[in-house]
């Protein structure tokens, strides 16, 4: 299962529409619905807002009910551990850039 499987996933089982998650998680309808209709995956502050509204932690949210990690491309890996490497001022700056990029298309 990938992200953004999971999260509608989490969604559906608990009967929520993406404004009700939305209203939940303090993101945007449209943030939300922008990852599935362009296959983007939601930033870590962004996913962290989604697990809260889920009442998760991100460790629950990486590994569904039946103990099945949710899979992410090499890429995502990358990007993980790249980002890990930062000091929490850049992890922060690349945050707010990457935020400001995605919400320009």
């Amino acid at each position: 299962m990938d992200v953004l499987e999971r999260i509608r996933s989490l969604r559906l089982e608990r009967n929520w529409s993406e404004y009700q998650l939305s209203e939940k998680s303090g993101l945007t309808q449209s943030t939300i619905s922008a990852w599935f209709r362009t296959k983007t995956l939601p930033t870590i502050p962004s996913l962290e807002k989604i697990c809260s509204a889920f009442n998760i932690s991100l460790a629950q949210f990486f590994f569904d009910e039946t103990g099945t990690q949710t899979v992410l491309t090499e890429k995502q890996y990358k990007l993980i551990r790249q980002f890990n490497r930062l000091s929490e001022k850049q992890q922060n700056s690349l945050i707010s850039f990457l935020e400001d990029t995605t919400n320009s298309l």
